[in-house]
């Protein structure tokens, strides 16, 4: 095996395994930072020793062995951690072998996973902290590659992380699974990371790409992972759900020039019938939880109606229109509602959609897709010059190349 096969392993490894190690070493050490640092530790060691050893055959238990022996080294060897030693050390030391294989096992990491899942997607986080801090600690990318991802210096990212970890030591946030009325409200902060993630890849708010797959395909394995972790909660699946369908957009989103395609011409055809499939089997496993449908689940029913529609023509918006009518009762946002208006725009025209979206100009008024609904409406109603106005706008307030050069031509054709 060459150098560069090792290191190719070495990254699958470290993408499949990371989460797992870092969460068992977490529950072990009770430090969320201290066992990130230990896990990282390890993987250094792997990069220097396997290009010469091989790749071993159980990596993960290699892995977690090494950072368990780092671990007991540090506590020893750093003053400040003596008062945990006779905590911390003795259980190190004492564990088994062969327990390490064991937290390695599927029935043994579940736990610790969702422990982890909820500590890095904690409240008290910062949005872009909690975002990367679960892509670091659960995804296994590393700093340059999250840097790359959304579009910021690598120095910005390296900060968010530290932060965040001294934030969660500060805070004295227990590496535990919430459980009773603080489970639901940790819950959506953890569903709000994920769609997070998922939306930067789906619709990239800069740059000049508009779709990102590799954060598309993170985000989805998350919301897998999790759907995994917690399968009685409906709002899970109808993320999972909403995510997959979304994903089966993708290469029908933009042409072969790179710039977007709308809804309505896009080739369906191109629509990936595999994750509608997944979309619709996780939309039932929400579905027969039997809960109450909650944001995600109406969302993934409306990406649903949208992908049983053979034709945009023939896309149901009444049924459409009358889901967001319930998301925005359980959601009442300004951009739900601006959602919202262009589905009543199609199911009872123009006009009434109009007087939603000019109700809501105040609210987003710095929000590029408000004058670019409006053009449209415009445009749809004979407004030409008052159309061409509102694309020039939208076109202003976006940061995406891709998405501006679009706006400006529909601006030119009025």
């Amino acid at each position: 095996m060459t150098a560069t096969d090792v290191r190719r392993a070495i990254d699958a490894v470290w993408r499949l395994e990371s989460a797992r190690i870092t969460a068992g070493l977490a529950r072990l050490v009770r430090d969320v930072g201290l066992a990130e640092e230990l896990a990282q530790d390890a993987l250094v060691q792997a990069l220097e020793q396997w290009p010469e050893s091989g790749v071993p055959d159980n990596p993960g238990a290699w892995l977690m062995a090494v950072a368990k022996r780092r671990g007991i080294d540090r506590i020893r060897r750093e003053q400040r951690y003596e008062a945990k030693l006779a905590e911390i050390g003795h259980r190190l030391e004492t564990v088994e072998e062969n327990a390490f294989d064991a937290v390695l096992d599927e029935g043994a990491i579940e736990d610790d996973v969702l422990r982890l899942v909820f500590t890095a997607c904690h409240p008290v986080l910062s949005t872009p902290a909690r975002v990367a801090l679960t892509l670091r600690m659960l995804g296994g990318l590393a700093t340059d590659e999250i840097a790359r991802a959304f579009l910021v210096p690598e120095a910005t990212v390296a900060q968010r992380i530290v932060r965040a970890k001294r934030t969660l030591a500060e805070a004295d946030v227990p590496f535990e699974t919430p459980v009773g009325a603080d489970r639901a409200a940790r819950l959506a902060s953890v569903l709000e990371v994920v769609y997070l993630i998922f939306n930067e890849g789906y619709a990239a708010t800069a740059g000049d790409a508009l779709v990102r797959a590799d954060l598309c395909l993170e985000a989805l394995r998350l919301g897998r992972m999790l759907a995994g972790l917690a399968p009685g909660e409906p709002e899970v699946h109808g993320l999972v759900a909403l995510m997959e369908i979304q994903a089966s957009r993708t290469r029908a989103r933009t042409g072969a020039d790179g710039r977007p395609v709308p809804l309505a011409e896009q080739n369906r055809g191109l629509w990936d019938r595999l994750l509608i499939r997944r979309g619709f089997a996780a939309l039932l496993r929400a579905q027969r939880i039997g809960a109450p449908p909650g944001p995600y689940v109406l969302q993934a029913a409306i990406a649903a109606s949208h992908a049983q529609a053979a034709s945009f023509a023939e896309t149901d918006w009444r049924q459409i229109a009358g889901l967001y009518e319930l998301l925005v009762r359980q959601t009442p946002t300004p951009v739900v509602e601006l959602n919202r208006a262009v589905a009543v725009a199609m199911a009872e025209g123009p006009a009434r959609g109009l007087e939603i979206v000019d109700a809501l100009g105040p609210q987003l008024k710095d929000y590029h897709l408000l004058p670019s609904v409006r053009g449209d409406l415009l445009a749809r109603l004979g407004r030409s010059a008052e159309a061409r106005a509102e694309f020039e706008r939208a076109a202003e307030l976006t940061r995406n190349a891709a998405e501006r050069q679009v706006l400006l031509d529909r601006a030119a054709a009025q």
